[in-house]
């Protein structure tokens, strides 16, 4: 990336809720609330504070499960089950934990994490800033440009373009063209049935587009890919669910938002919210790294 003055570090809280949810044994405070999510998602936040000292940061969280993609196809994530029974009564503090530290938070129904980072890359991207999307999610690869990377922070490791075109072997925005044909089973899209990742990757860098490639299917038996005829055919009855599900994994880039960067400023924990909260949860070793300044 550029040496540019300023950077946003743009978080994929939702991620770490469930991430968090799953590494970390069960926990319970005196009260009897689970507590291990809660932990976990606060440990992986102020790890990442410590490591990446930003300037500027925004965590983005799904406001629920039921977003403009389940109206357009209602399998939508169907494949995924209900919150953990120990998990729900853990939700209202991963916000109560971000307003402690400070983190501006985004969410807006009908919308996803991802949207809402896709929307503030869209207006942000280009004007003065290095945008940093905090994110394992394949998905979100649409996004990257000379002025956006990806980091999976618990990997610490940095995605750009090369290594947008290593996974995909396309260009970041034709990432979508490829999962509109090889699907993405995690979020249950169902691309076209009998299409994988490498023959998919491989038509999009034949043929750039889903248009263009429903538009020359006559061309597939001039390409050397092994059972062309039936490959296409599989095209030809699958071509409406190519494109649905392509729309399906486009991330929306005009979420109706009103933020401005300078609203995202990392600001510094509100120590008396902090200690106030992390008493309730007996997150004692928290509070001592709280007030050793983190």
């Amino acid at each position: 990336m550029t040496n540019q003055a300023r950077q946003l570090f743009l978080i994929d809280g939702s991620a770490y809720i469930f991430r968090a949810f799953f590494a970390i044994p069960p926990l319970t405070n005196a009260a009897g609330l689970p507590t291990n999510a809660i932990f976990g998602f606060t440990n992986i936040l102020l790890k990442f504070l410590k490591q990446y000292r930003p300037e500027y940061v925004v965590v983005a969280l799904d406001a629920g499960r039921v977003t403009f993609r389940n109206e357009m196809y209602p399998g939508y994530k169907s494949n995924r089950p209900e919150a953990p029974a120990d998990l729900i009564p853990q939700f209202p503090y991963f916000r109560k934990v971000l307003d402690a530290l400070n983190l501006p938070l985004l969410e807006l129904p009908g919308y996803e994490a991802d949207d809402i980072i896709a929307t503030l890359c869209e207006r942000l991207a280009n004007r003065g800033c290095e945008l940093v999307v905090v994110s394992s999610d394949k998905d979100l690869m649409q996004l990257v440009s000379d002025g956006i990377k990806l980091l999976d922070s618990a990997k610490d490791r940095w995605i750009g373009t090369d290594e947008v075109r290593e996974k995909f072997g396309v260009t970041p925005a034709q990432v979508t063209q490829v999962m509109g044909l090889m699907g993405d089973a995690s979020d249950n899209i169902p691309g076209v049935k009998g299409i994988g990742e490498k023959t998919a990757s491989a038509l999009i860098q034949q043929f750039q587009s889903l248009e263009n490639l429903f538009a020359h299917l006559d061309d597939m038996t001039r390409m050397k890919l092994r059972g062309a005829a039936r490959i296409r055919q599989i095209l030809e009855a699958g071509k409406d669910q190519a494109f649905m599900s392509r729309a399906l994994a486009t991330v929306k880039r005009d979420v109706p938002l009103d933020t401005a960067l300078e609203e995202l400023k990392l600001t510094g924990f509100n120590l008396e919210k902090t200690r106030t909260l992390f008493t309730e949860l007996e997150f004692t070793n928290l509070i001592k790294f709280i007030e050793n300044g983190g």
